[in-house]
C-alpha cells in the first residue's frame, strides 16, 4: 500500500510519476486512485498524516514532507529525498516570523508570548531547545493575517520569504528546512521483494526530478574544431564523441542544465557546430 498526498502536492505528483513511468488516473471524489501498476495500490491522504500511516504499518511507503515525519515523531525509514513542491523544485523552510515593527529580535524573545502554526510540536520542541516557554496554538491556516492582532508570533512555511515580505513580517529564525521524502515502513523495508520495488521507485522518481531542468544536446564538428567546442560544452560527465563514416567529421553528445542551451548553441554554431539538435530528457539515472 502506497500513500500518497492529498492537496497541494496532489498534481505535483501525479505529474512527477508519469515522468518516472507510471499512470496514476483519480476521479474528484475517490481517493483510491488508478495505477498503471498491478504492484501498487495507492491511496490519497493529507501529507500530514502520511508518516503516521506509514509508521503505524498501514501504508509500505509513502510521499509527504520531511516537517511531517518530525512533527508526527514518526518512526519510519527515509529512502530519498524528493526536492519538489506547488510551485517549484526548491525545499521550503518553517521560520518564526514577527510584524516588522515589533519589538522580538531573538527566540528568548518570545518567552510567555502567544505563537500560532500548523507545526506546534516542531515549534515546542525547538523553544524548549532554547529555553523558551509560549503560549502556542494550533492555526487551520491564513496564519500570517493574524499577527500582531491576535498573535505575537507565528511560525509558518516559506520558499522564497516573498509572501512574509508583502505581509510586513520579518524572519526572525529558521526551525526546519523541508522537502518531500519517500518513507517507508521499517517492517517493509525488511521485506526483499518490497524493498526491491520502493527503491526501484526511489530511483525512478530521483531520475525524472533530475531530468527536469536539463535537455540533451546532439551536433555534428569537423575534427579540427572539435577541441575548441568540447572546451565549451558544460557536460554532467564527460561529452560523448563518435565517429562518422567521414573520418573528418564527429558526432558529439551531451547532457546540460537547459538554461545554458541559449549562450552555447550560437557559440558552437560559430565554431563550425553543425546539424544542433536540442531534445527533452525524462528521465537522468546517476
Amino acid at each position: 500500500m502506497f500513500g500518497l498526498p492529498k492537496g497541494s502536492l496532489e498534481e505535483p505528483t501525479i505529474r512527477l510519476f508519469k515522468k518516472a513511468g507510471w499512470n496514476i488516473r483519480k476521479s474528484s471524489r475517490s481517493y483510491k486512485p488508478s495505477i498503471d501498476d498491478p504492484e501498487l495500490d495507492g491511496r490519497f491522504v493529507r501529507s500530514q498524516e502520511i508518516s503516521r500511516y506509514v509508521d503505524h504499518g498501514f501504508f509500505d511507503c509513502g510521499l509527504c514532507g520531511y516537517d511531517w515525519v518530525v512533527e508526527n515523531e514518526s518512526d519510519v525509514v527515509e529512502v530519498c529525498d524528493l526536492v519538489y513542491s506547488r510551485a517549484s523544485n526548491r525545499p521550503s523552510y518553517w521560520v518564526l516570523a514577527v510584524p516588522e515593527a515589533s519589538p522580538i529580535k531573538t527566540i528568548k524573545d518570545l518567552q510567555g508570548k502567544r505563537i500560532a502554526t500548523e507545526v506546534v510540536g516542531l515549534t515546542r520542541k525547538f523553544l524548549a531547545e532554547h529555553g523558551v516557554t509560549a503560549d502556542i496554538e494550533f492555526s487551520w491556516g491564513a496564519t500570517e493575517v493574524k499577527v500582531p492582532d491576535m498573535v505575537d508570533a507565528i511560525v509558518d512555511l516559506t520558499e522564497t520569504g516573498n509572501s512574509l515580505r508583502a505581509n510586513k513580517l520579518r524572519i526572525v529564525e529558521t526551525l526546519l528546512k523541508t522537502n518531500t521524502k519517500l518513507i517507508a515502513n521499517k517492517k517493509s523495508w525488511e521485506d526483499p521483494a518490497k524493498r526491491a520495488k520502493i527503491e526501484n521507485m526511489a530511483m525512478m522518481l530521483q531520475a525524472a526530478l533530475s531530468a527536469a531542468d536539463k535537455v540533451g544536446i546532439k551536433l555534428n564538428a569537423k575534427q579540427e574544431n572539435l577541441s575548441e567546442i568540447l572546451k565549451i560544452l558544460p557536460a554532467l560527465r564527460d561529452p560523448t564523441v563518435n565517429a562518422l563514416s567521414d573520418k573528418d567529421w564527429a558526432a558529439v553528445e551531451v547532457v546540460m542544465e537547459e538554461k545554458l542551451v541559449r549562450d552555447i548553441i550560437p557559440r558552437v554554431k560559430e565554431l563550425g557546430a553543425v546539424d544542433i539538435i536540442e531534445y527533452p530528457l525524462n528521465k537522468v539515472v546517476r
